[in-house]
Order: structure tokens, then C-alpha cells, then sequence
């Protein structure tokens, strides 16, 4: 029976018991009501009658102006069987509305204006088997809404606008898997979902998921990079803090889950701290503005970092970045220099303890004079490349030459200027770089025909860093400012480019990078003029 003659035929039948039953009544029946022993039926009244008999067990209430279900209006009706509340001014029913009505059988709650349902609104009624919703300007339903309807039977959605999308997956759901006899509900949008039906809509597994990146820990330390390394199970972070004069090792603390400290090592205006895990034992490279550069190795015996090597820095002036590259079975680290009169110095890893060389030693200068900013080492088509990104002109790019066993110059990057940090990066396959600009738009370049061409402009002002970052195959960017919010940038598989995911601030940022451990997912954000912020990345249900 469609929705309307069905409460109008039980409507009329109880105004037939009233009429008969009118001379059985003991009380008072409110204004605007027809009262019998056990049922009362309102029409036009402007609020819920109060004062009945407790053994009441049918209330109809209809072209009112009811407008709110405050909780526990019911609750001195205990014994209701069947509850109408059609063509009112309700807009939204609250967490129980109902409470107290354990017997009620039949509820109609249609033609009024209600948008929103919280999701304790139908809590206690378990005996409820008939549920009309029908005619109201519903979009979606909170999810469960109907777990205490144990004995439902038939329910009621028609006259609605539901919409067919992440929000109502529960719904979509639960229509397939309940035994209730369900009206048909169709689709109201999108626009290529509409006239379907509810329950007939497909939603592919994890198409309703999203993710977040929260806070999860403040370091009250200003840092110019955060290092992440494993050893022996645990994991660490080396910070280069130049304003403490140290580089700081942080170790992850599996209990309270967040980094405390480990170690320290002090320096001379520290700029960059670097692990190289060679074997079983890991190196910290530290660079600074003055005094030199060392190399510290881990000392099981006395559970700290002390210093193993002094490095030869005669070329190094104003060290910016460090790149660790293994090329084959031999170990290089890369200082980029950053200072007009400087060199970029390759170093290569010696192990030949006869000869006294045992660490890492100079091997090959490489670009001169250019005040470089950063480097990045890739392989792609059997080829190892070194790019340079610098200041004073474009990326220049090296190709390892296999015959000299030395870095020879490739090409340039043209187009791009005043680079200051370039980050590789694989998506589906295809070598991308991903360029911070401190002047103009940061770039996203793809690797095609043997040379990088751009592919998408990022607005930018005052980028230090561009960083790309993978989890759970979902490619994000990292667009870290001196000058606003960080911009993370979320890769689209369907139309092959980034789209702006969501902003995070941290101060001054110049480095993001992953730290993955007790199957959680974090981001490490260095800060040179605030806290340090790890942010964890978290899967969001998008049909709560």
C-alpha cells in the first residue's frame, strides 16, 4: 500500500475507536484532540500532549507545527504501540527522541522537513517492526541508525533526496544484507547516479576512504633537516640544529610512542647531519659552517656517537646539502656547496686499513663556482644521473661515465631558475622531480625521451622544499614555505597530475620525511624557526 492511504487508512480507523470510545473517557483530552481510552489522535495542535493516561496506546499527531522531539516527551506513554508524526515542521530528530517507548510496534514520521537524523535517534526501539521516514528532505542517514531495530520488518525512505555517495555507503550496505522489507529508494545524485536505486549502486572497495595527516608530537628543537635511519630494530632521526650548535640524534620510544633524545653531538654552526650505515655500523656525517666536517660512528660499548674521521672539506665553504649514492658495490656521499667560491665534492668510501684509509675521501670536485643548493641521485633506463640544483642557474645534470668511474656533464634543466631543492620521485612507473623555487612557481618535471620536461606549476613563494612522499600507494608533495601554510599535494590517478589535498603548518620548514614503526605512518617535519612537528597520516572512513 503506498505510504499515504496506509496512515490515512490507520489514522481513520482510530478516529472511529475515538468516536466510539468518547463516552469512556475519565480525563481531560487536550486541545485540538480526539481522546478514547487507549488512543488520541491531534490535528493542527502546536505542541506534544503531556498530561495522558500511561496506558495510552496510540498517538497521532498530524498537520501541526511541531517542530521538535525533545528527549523523553514519551516517556510517560510507555505502553504505545503505534507513534504518527505527519506533516509537522520537524526538521531533524535528536538522540532519543523515542526513549522509553520499548513497546512501540509502528512509528510514521512522514511530510515533514526534517534534514537530519543524529544517530542515537532510534535507540531503544526494539520492538519496532513498521518505520516510515517517507517525504522528508533526508540526503543521508547516520551510519547504523537502525542497529536496535531488532524486529523490523518494513521501512519506509520514499519522498527523499538520497544521495548515492561515500557518506551513505552504510546505507547502500545494509539495504543489501537486511531481511526488512525496504520501499525502493532512488539515487537523487550525483547527477550520473541519479534514478538508479540505493541498494543496486556499486561502491568499489576502498572508494570511500580518504586520509589525514595529525599532529602527533611537538620537539621543542629548530632543525635544518631530520635524517631517519634503522639500526639494530630501533629507529632514529638526526637533526641538524644549527642555532644549539648540534647535531641531535632522536630515538624512536616504542612505549610512549614519540622520539626522545639519544644523543648529541656539538659542533660549530651544524648545518647537516647525514647517517650511512656501512655493515653493521652506522656513520653520522656532520657538516658546519666552521671548523670543518666530521664523521661520528655509533659505540656499542659506550652507547653514543664519537668521532671517527676528519673529513678533507678544503673546497667545502658553505655546505648546503649531502646525498648519499651507491653506484654499483661502492659508496659515495655528495656535500653540496652552496657558497660562491666553492665546490661540490664527491667522496668515496675506503676501507684499506694497511694504508691507514679507513672512511670516506675526496674523489671528484664537481661544479664550480656556482653556488649549488641541493642534489638528488637517480637511475632510470640502466643510467645513473646526478642533478644539480643551484641558485645562479639551472639544474645541470650529471651522467655517471662506467669507463672513468667519474661523474661527466649531461645537460641542464632549462626553464627553471633559482632552484633550491630537487627531489626524485616514481609514479606509476615514470620518473618525475619535483623542484622548490624560491622566486616563481615550483615545477613537477617528467622524465620522457631521455630528458625531463614540465608537467605541472605550483604557485609558490618562499619554497625551501618540495618533497615528495609515498604511503599506502598514495604519492603526495610536500610544498613547504617560508611564507604561508605547507601545501600537500595528492597524486590523481585518473587524471595523472596533483591536486591540493590539504595545508599543515610548521614554521620555516626544510625537511619532510617518513618514519614508519609500530605499523603507524609518520612525517617528520624539520623546522628552522619553530618546533620540529611529526604529523602522523591516518586512513579516514569517509562513510562515518
Amino acid at each position: 500500500m503506498p505510504a499515504a492511504p496506509r496512515w490515512l487508512a490507520v489514522l481513520f480507523a482510530l478516529w472511529c475507536v475515538c468516536g466510539e470510545a468518547e463516552s469512556k473517557r475519565n480525563y481531560k483530552c487536550p486541545s485540538g484532540c480526539s481522546c478514547s481510552k487507549e488512543t488520541i489522535i491531534c490535528i493542527g495542535t502546536t505542541q506534544i500532549p503531556r498530561t495522558v493516561p500511561n496506558d495510552i496506546t496510540s498517538l497521532s499527531i498530524v498537520n501541526g507545527s511541531i517542530a521538535e522531539i525533545a528527549e523523553g516527551i514519551f516517556s510517560l506513554m510507555p505502553f504505545l504501540h503505534l507513534l504518527l508524526v505527519n506533516a509537522n515542521s520537524l526538521t531533524m530528530i535528536k538522540d532519543d527522541a523515542f526513549y522509553g517507548l520499548s513497546h512501540l510496534e509502528y512509528l510514521f514520521i512522514e511530510g515533514n522537513k526534517i534534514q537530519t537524523i543524529t544517530k542515537n535517534a532510534l535507540r531503544g526501539l526494539r520492538a519496532l517492526t513498521y518505520l516510515s521516514l517517507a517525504n522528508n528532505r533526508m540526503r543521508f542517514l547516520p551510519r547504523d541508525l537502525f542497529f536496535d531495530l531488532d524486529s523490523l520488518m518494513e521501512l519506509d525512505l520514499r519522498g527523499n533526496s538520497f544521495q548515492c555517495s561515500c557518506e551513505n555507503k552504510w546505507l547502500m550496505t545494509w539495504l543489501k544484507n537486511t531481511n526488512a522489507t525496504v520501499s525502493d529508494v532512488p539515487c537523487a545524485g550525483p547527477n550520473d547516479m541519479k534514478g538508479k536505486r540505493l541498494n543496486d549502486v556499486p561502491i568499489p572497495p576502498g572508494e570511500c576512504t580518504s586520509t589525514d595527516f595529525l599532529r602527533h608530537q611537538s620537539i621543542p628543537i629548530q632543525s635544518l633537516s631530520g635524517d631517519i635511519f634503522s639500526f639494530k630494530e630501533d629507529i632514529f632521526v638526526a637533526m641538524a640544529a644549527p642555532n644549539s650548535n648540534s647535531c641531535v640524534i632522536m630515538e624512536w620510544d616504542h612505549i610512549e610512542m614519540n622520539f626522545r633524545k639519544f644523543d648529541n653531538i656539538t659542533g660549530k654552526s651544524v648545518v647537516g647531519c647525514k647517517s650511512v650505515q656501512i655493515e653493521n655500523h652506522v656513520l653520522i656525517i656532520v657538516t658546519q659552517l666552521f671548523g670543518g666536517s666530521h664523521i661520528y660512528k655509533f659505540d656499542e660499548q659506550q652507547n653514543k656517537f664519537i668521532k671517527f674521521q676528519t673529513m678533507e672539506v678544503f673546497n667545502i665553504s658553505k655546505p648546503n646539502d649531502m646525498e648519499v649514492i651507491k653506484i654499483d658495490s661502492d659508496l659515495y656521499f655528495l656535500i653540496v656547496d652552496s657558497s660562491k667560491a666553492g665546490m661540490s665534492t664527491l667522496y668515496k668510501w675506503k676501507d684499506q686499513p694497511d694504508r691507514n684509509e679507513t672512511g670516506f675521501y675526496s674523489y671528484q670536485f664537481l661544479h664550480e663556482w656556482f653556488r649549488d643548493t641541493d642534489a638528488e641521485f637517480v637511475e632510470v633506463d640502466g643510467k645513473s644521473y646526478l642533478i644539480l640544483a643551484s641558485r645562479s642557474q639551472p639544474p645541470v645534470i650529471y651522467l655517471w661515465n662506467k669507463s672513468t668511474l667519474k661523474f661527466i656533464h649531461h645537460g641542464e634543466i632549462p626553464d627553471v631558475d633559482d632552484v633550491v631543492a630537487v627531489k626524485a620521485f616514481w609514479v606509476e612507473g615514470e620518473l618525475y622531480l619535483a623542484l622548490a623555487c624560491y622566486i616563481g612557481d615550483s615545477k613537477v618535471l617528467k622524465w620522457a625521451n631521455k630528458q625531463f620536461t614540465e608537467v605541472l606549476a605550483l604557485p609558490s613563494r618562499g619554497a625551501m622544499i618540495l618533497q615528495p612522499f609515498t604511503f599506502a600507494d598514495r604519492q603526495y608533495l610536500a610544498l613547504g614555505s617560508d611564507y604561508s601554510f605547507t601545501q600537500i599535494y595528492l597524486w590523481d590517478t585518473e587524471t595523472k597530475t596533483f591536486h591540493k589535498f590539504k595545508d599543515i603548518y610548521v614554521q620555516s620548514p626544510r625537511s619532510f620525511t617518513v618514519v614508519t614503526t609500530d605499523r603507524r605512518r609518520f612525517i617528520f617535519s624539520s623546522s628552522l624557526k619553530g618546533k620540529s612537528i611529526v604529523f602522523e597520516h591516518i586512513f579516514v572512513d569517509l562513510s562515518l
